[in-house]
């Protein structure tokens, strides 16, 4: 078994929602782009005094105040990429400090008004900005990386522009934690993006029900850290935890009614997170299967599987359709994930033996060297195709894609990568080298199983800030750097195996710091700035 469930701490004290985007780009950026390190870094309590790196533009420096020390880098989770020092005091809020949205930069209104609420300060939609001010605007012919911002502080007033609302909003992020952690946000510039397109957390609710108070909760504290994808695996053998309209003898008695997870996709909305549904087929499919048993997947003595539906019947796909359609239309995101992974027709020996109705469908289907595999590689084919249909990127696990056979797996299906595992696992590399685009959730290090079976243990944040990183798709080792580009990023991912083994406010503050060392880890490449202990100390001070 391959899953467990995570849980996020409370969200970050300051502020009552934050912010992802709400897709993320086509692929990741180029690599090597590090931070400054020429720039100097402060305590999280004290600015620096080390020596000025090049001198800016007249129009980005700060004014120089040559009795104020240069500033510091500002302190937050993730890292900034690049800061240029200045001298002065900084900004901080004080009585009759305002956030103010740009003129022809509305659709920052939302922005501002949570902005405005953290820092407690006013907000006005347009304006002259003063002294004591922040000023929010979009710049889109700035020619900014999606999702990248400026935050400029000079003369007591900061400015944040970007080319999207999601980088505005992550550098409202800076400001607030910057403020939360020294008490003001340190003169001088930022120039920040992230580093890969897709970042977040991944939450298995089929197994264990989760509640749709704690699902905010968790989106709140992922957009503080910048993250920007919430995967939500509703269904599986333990449960189906979605109200459904088309097959409502599916779901279970406990479940998120449609007007709560709409209350949950708006909350994402506003905060640029992304909801990635997962309804996984052809296998963890119990909870279907128990209010259909005739599409239940037997051997040739009888036997039924545990979840597997039977990929040779045409009822099995009418089902697996309907629900793919009727949830494509209640998430509105980008991607949809179908699974895939685990067929227990294909951990046999001889699943052509084994399974002789599903191998006469693959010679019927795909002609007389086809096999088991190939029937299960078209299945995933099949309902890629019906979610594209719908206008969804398709994503799969890893251990549905196989090598050689008459069918191969679309090539624009998303590798999401967890295992090498399974029977006739495929190292990373093979899937990069045929130009797959791949996230990572190494079950390694981003895998939180509840009741650590199966030789699980929980991850640690530690463990990962120190070793991990967004090439490490498998075990300890990274795949060569020239694959980079296609390695969109990674998930941390919550696993109910032993549902009852924590309850939801010990998986999320169990997940606590696993999740704020993978947001460190997509968002600023290299090294970390803070060594372990200083970055937990900043984690705490932040909320």
């Amino acid at each position: 078994m391959r899953r467990a469930a995570p849980a996020v701490a409370a969200a970050v004290a300051l502020s009552a929602a934050v912010s992802c985007s709400a897709g993320g780009s086509g692929g990741a950026e180029a690599p090597g782009a590090g931070r400054d390190r020429a720039a100097p870094v402060s305590s999280p309590t004290a600015p620096s005094t080390a020596p000025s790196p090049a001198a800016s533009s007249p129009e980005s420096s700060p004014s120089p105040e040559p009795s104020s020390p240069l500033s510091g880098e500002p302190r937050t989770i993730p890292s900034v990429r690049d800061h240029e020092s200045a001298r002065g005091p900084g900004w901080r809020p004080a009585a009759g400090s305002a956030v103010v949205v740009a003129k022809g930069s509305e659709a920052l209104a939302d922005e501002g008004r949570l902005l405005a609420g953290e820092l407690k300060t006013g907000f006005r939609s347009d304006g002259p900005v003063n002294a004591g001010d922040v000023e929010l605007s979009l710049d889109p012919a700035g020619g900014g990386a999606p999702e990248s911002y400026t935050l400029t502080t000079r003369d007591d007033r900061v400015r944040i522009t970007g080319p999207d609302e999601a980088g505005v909003f992550y550098g409202t992020r800076t400001l607030k934690q910057a403020v939360r952690a020294g008490g003001a946000m340190p003169e001088g510039v930022v120039r920040d993006r992230p580093d890969r397109p897709q970042r977040g957390l991944n939450v298995d609710i089929a197994r264990k029900h989760f509640t749709a108070g704690w699902l905010e909760a968790r989106l709140r504290e992922m957009a503080d850290l910048k993250l920007n994808m919430l995967g939500l695996h509703f269904s599986d053998d333990q449960g189906f935890r979605i109200a459904s309209d088309t097959h409502p003898e599916v779901v279970s008695q406990d479940h998120l009614s449609k007007a709560e997870v709409r209350r949950i996709l708006a909350l994402a909305r506003s905060l640029h997170i992304t909801v990635v549904p997962e309804i996984d087929s052809p296998g963890h499919l119990g909870a279907v299967l128990r209010a259909h048993p005739e599409l239940q997947l037997r051997n040739v003595q009888g036997v039924p599987r545990q979840g597997a539906i039977d990929i040779s019947k045409p009822g099995s796909a009418r089902i697996v359709d309907d629900l793919l359609r009727e949830y494509a239309q209640l998430f509105p995101g980008r991607w949809f994930h179908v699974g895939a992974d685990e067929y227990q027709a294909l951990t046999v020996r001889d699943p052509q033996a084994s399974y002789p109705g599903l191998a006469r469908a693959a010679v019927a289907k795909y002609g007389p060297n086809a096999t088991v595999r190939d029937l299960a590689t078209g299945w995933l084919n099949d309902r890629a195709s019906v979610v594209r249909a719908a206008q969804k990127q398709p994503k799969a696990w890893n251990d549905g894609f196989f090598r050689g056979g008459v069918v191969a797996p679309d090539k624009d299906i998303e590798v999401e990568y967890w295992t090498g595992k399974e029977i006739g696992a495929r190292q990373p590399g093979e899937y990069l080298a045929e130009g797959r685009k791949v996230v990572n959730l190494n079950d390694e290090y981003l895998y939180y199983v509840l009741g650590e079976p199966n030789e699980f243990a929980y991850p640690t944040g530690r463990r990962i800030y120190e070793e991990w990183t967004p090439l490490v798709l498998r075990g300890t080792t990274p795949v060569p750097a020239r694959y980079s580009d296609q390695i969109l990023g990674g998930r941390l991912a919550v696993w109910g195996d032993r549902a009852e083994a924590q309850t939801q406010d010990q998986v999320a503050a169990g997940i606590r710091m696993p999740l704020r060392a993978v947001a460190q880890k997509l968002w600023t490449p290299g090294p970390p700035p803070l060594s372990w202990t200083d970055f937990n100390t900043l984690a705490d001070r932040l909320g």
